[in-house]
């Protein structure tokens, strides 16, 4: 692998800028980062996203390693930017993100558990403002907070249903008891505001606007309120600087904040994308799930805050995810199914309406896994020719930057063409509104409902003035519809908003389609069962 001084100088960073984490890993200054900003973008923005994923991933990952390693192949600069791995996946269905085969970040093992500790400072600031928040009832609460309206919940980087809905203050003298929760860290507001910060300031102001509860007069109560926010800046200092490594062929890549992608906004932090685009002439950027939520969320969300647009957007489709789109079950959808591959194209057309819509110029990365067929890729390119859309086979995984030459050629020619992302909805538009124009548009709804609890939320927000986008709509990845049963291209359905909450610090609004637990649990066998440590300390079996 290269070293900490090899990659900073491939960006045109210097020893000063950027701080050594151990031989291959590094952290960039945030005023280094400022600086380079300041003289301008260089590059152009490419972004990752997916048709909608069965529960294993269709290999975002592994295709935004490739095609970076693809543009540096053919003498490009190129940077990978991802978002760092949470333990609660690593250990649970999905296993590590760090790519596979020929396609990974390196060095994968510490990236997964761990890397440089950023979670668990976000786990430490999120923990310090419950801890800070039940202090302040136990001294007096001069506030006025009311537990029962106490909002601000726990945070663990672990997935465990168990811990889902806890009572706190029990048997404690002074301490009223009440009801609270774990989030998983990267559900958490905090990574959110990580991800989106501009600087240590802006990082400052964005956690005192977080909403810790109401009191009983309706007042918000924020953690400025409660003397937090400075504390809660202070243990993010080193989790703000962006983390830069590479690829398996060394390509260098920046991994840094992990925000949900559908609890929250899904991508790398601004600062590693601003930097990528300072520095270099692509920097290929992942976004969580498929156009729908990961893909609507950068042009809505985060592409406004930083002021960039985005050139050109890669679609990952693979052969099992269509299968299983039309019809086909978990273990017949890993071989070819012609019928059922057909039928799930209707699929793949919804998502390429999804990034028309989004403004962005889409090519068709097809990602190969073993027991993919010829003819049914033959089937997608045939079935994308009229729609003037490129279908390129990616092999990242197996052939590294060699399998990913073909499509970094068909991503320049999209990004020459001049397409530039644009927001679904002008700023300004009301909440309702927002959540109605996703769902009709990008999700093929006939409408948007209300519970009786999200319209009482709703109405909250608006006498503190919070009721404003843009909408973070949370809801299951597993089909366009808040309903994972809903396959292929839904029609004839209504979606229902839950309930809502607000984002203060980051700057959106959360709104809960379906069955979304901030919580995840791990399923009968986890993927940790098949981790194992071995006696030279060598760690295997993260899949």
């Amino acid at each position: 692998m290269r070293s900490v001084q090899e990659l900073s100088s491939a960006l045109g960073l210097g020893p000063d800028d950027v701080t050594p984490a151990g031989r291959s890993v590094g952290k960039v200054a945030v005023s280094s980062v400022r600086e380079r900003i300041g003289r301008g973008r260089r590059g152009k923005l490419i972004l990752v996203t997916g048709m909608t994923p069965t529960r294993h991933g269709e290999g975002k990952t592994v295709t935004t390693i490739g095609l970076a390693d693809g543009l540096a192949r053919r003498g490009r600069a190129s940077v990978a930017c991802l978002r760092q791995p949470s333990l609660g996946p690593v250990f649970g269905i999905k296993g590590g993100a760090t790519g596979g085969g020929r396609a990974t970040v390196e060095p994968s093992d510490e990236i997964n558990f761990g890397f440089t500790g950023d979670i668990h400072a976000v786990a430490s600031s999120h923990n310090l403002l419950a801890a800070l928040a039940d202090n302040h009832l136990y001294h007096g609460n001069a506030l006025g907070l009311d537990p029962a309206r106490l909002l601000w919940n726990r945070s663990m980087d672990m997935e465990d249903r168990a811990l889902r809905h806890i009572t706190v203050g029990d048997g404690v003298p002074r301490q009223p008891p009440h009801p609270s929760s774990f989030a998983i860290t990267a559900a958490s507001e905090v990574m959110a505001i990580l991800a989106l910060a501009r600087d240590y300031a802006d990082l400052k102001r964005r956690l005192e606007r977080v909403l810790v509860g109401y009191a009983a007069d309706g007042r918000p109560i924020r953690a400025g309120d409660l003397g937090a926010a400075g504390a809660m800046g202070a243990l993010l200092r080193h989790a703000l600087e962006p983390n830069l490594v590479q690829t398996a062929e060394g390509t260098p890549a920046l991994v840094h904040a992990g925000p949900f992608g559908n609890l929250a906004h899904g991508t790398c932090s601004r600062l590693a994308i601003e930097l990528g685009l300072a520095t270099s002439d692509y920097a290929v950027v992942e976004a969580g799930f498929a156009t729908e939520l990961g893909a609507e969320k950068f042009v809505d969300i985060v592409t406004p805050a930083i002021g960039v647009d985005v050139d050109a957007a890669v679609l990952v489709v693979t052969q099992r995810g269509l299968r299983a789109q039309g019809g086909a079950d978990d273990a017949t959808s890993a071989s070819p199914a012609p019928a059922a591959l057909a039928r799930g194209l209707e699929n793949l057309d919804q998502h390429l309406a999804n990034l028309r819509s989004l403004g962005l110029a889409a090519t068709v990365a097809l990602n190969r896994f073993p027991g993919d067929s010829a003819e049914e890729a033959a089937v997608v390119r045939e079935h994308c020719r009229p729609l003037e859309v490129d279908v390129v086979e990616s092999r990242g995984f197996e052939e590294g930057a060699a399998g990913c030459e073909e499509l970094a050629r068909a991503v320049e020619r999209a990004a020459s063409l001049g397409h530039h992302s644009r927001p679904l909805y002008p700023a300004g538009t009301p909440l309702r509104r927002q959540v109605e124009v996703v769902a009709t548009q990008l999700y093929g709804a006939d409408g948007a409902d209300e519970t009786p609890e999200a319209v009482g939320q709703r109405g909250q927000l608006e006498q503190i003035g919070e009721a404003t986008g843009p909408v973070c709509l949370a809801k299951t990845p597993l089909s366009l519809s808040d309903d994972p049963r809903r396959l292929g291209r839904p029609r004839g359905y209504r979606v229902t908003v839950r309930r809502y909450a607000r984002s203060a610090g980051a700057g959106f609004t959360v709104a809960y389609l379906g069955a979304v637990e901030t919580m995840p649990g791990l399923p009968s066998r986890p993927a940790s069962d098949g981790i194992d440590l071995l006696p030279d300390g060598t760690v295997t079996g993260v899949r």
